[in-house]
């Protein structure tokens, strides 16, 4: 898959999964039927905010100039490429 890390995946996932599980909710209906309504509502808009605010801080690197990129900013705070560096091969200069 790109090399997509399997983190970005779970939370993408995750995210998903709250997201639509919401829309259930926000329907009326009640996928887990032992619940009460009022706790089953209050946990899935918990998750699903939890979920949405874990996915946004992380850094979920999909496509491939995200990865390239990265990869140039893990560089960076390895000490292997310099910023200026780096600002010379994004300007098109060696």
């Amino acid at each position: 898959m790109n090399n997509i890390k399997s983190d970005t995946i779970i939370r993408t996932v995750v995210l998903g999964i709250s997201l639509i599980n919401q829309i259930i909710v926000m329907c009326g209906l009640n996928p887990l039927p032992f619940a009460d309504d009022e706790i089953y509502a209050f946990v899935s808009t918990l998750v699903t905010v939890a979920a949405a605010i874990w996915s946004w801080w992380k850094n979920n690197s999909i496509t491939k100039s995200a990865q390239a990129a990265d990869e140039v900013k893990n560089a960076i705070k390895a000490g292997t490429v310099t910023t200026e560096q780096a600002e010379n091969l994004a300007n098109g200069k060696e």
